[in-house]
């Protein structure tokens, strides 16, 4: 009699066992990466409004736009960041020497992050200007490009690198209209386009992947 008792209890066991709901997966919380996008400081190139897409023919800071970035270094002083990346253009590159000064990390060129290409080098922004309102997005001149491709562009520097470096922190100088472009990815084309950035602005992109092998991915400019 007990040893049959004994069989009923543990076939009775075996039936919970099998009949319990699997336990659902632990979900891996979204892991998020910041970048600080930082306009350049004042230009000889925004004091003269004219354009220079063109990182060989060299267009430096001004005396305002050394104040600017060194201003601008102080108010980072209790940020930590892990990897500096920089456009080939010599405003750029000054400005990120003060923003990385008694900081030991890394800088990185990126051609990805350069002044949209005009097709119009050395001419007047309004020259430029005039022409982009018919069509902000789309409109290039022969020798440039579109808004949208510049958007590309700035797309695949982001996205590789949070795939490259999933848990960092990036500190990048560039240009006002490579910036508007990675502000787009959060928002859309069309909010971000027509906007402004003022020297030494910051932009900051927030990116969340969203599955483990980090190809979903959302953005925001916001952490919360």
């Amino acid at each position: 009699m007990l040893i049959e008792l004994v069989i009923l209890v543990a076939l009775v066991l075996v039936v919970v066992v099998m009949i319990r709901p699997p336990k659902a997966p632990k979900q891996t919380p979204p892991r998020r990466v910041q970048f600080t996008f930082i306009r350049h400081g004042e230009s000889e190139a925004n004091i003269g409004h004219f354009i220079n897409d063109d990182p060989n023919k060299p267009v430096h800071l001004t005396e305002k736009g050394k104040v600017q970035a060194a201003t601008l270094a102080t108010t980072l002083i209790a940020e930590n960041f892990t990897h500096a990346f920089v456009s080939e253009f010599p405003r750029a590159q000054e400005t990120m020497a003060f923003l990385l000064k008694d900081r030991n990390i890394p800088l990185h060129i990126d051609a990805r992050l350069n002044e949209r290409k005009s097709g119009m080098d050395g001419q007047p922004v309004n020259a430029f200007n005039d022409q982009v309102l018919a069509d902000p997005l789309r409109f290039k001149t022969p020798n440039g490009e579109s808004f949208l491709e510049q958007m590309e562009r700035v797309s695949s520097f982001v996205d590789d690198l949070v795939m490259q470096h999933p848990d960092a922190r990036f500190l990048v100088v560039s240009h006002e209209n490579p910036i508007l472009a990675a502000q787009g990815l959060a928002s859309t084309p069309e909010a971000v386009v027509l906007a402004n950035l003022a020297n030494c602005g910051r932009v900051d992109l927030y990116v969340a992947t969203t599955n483990t092998d980090g190809n979903a991915r959302r953005y925001f400019t916001s952490p919360n």
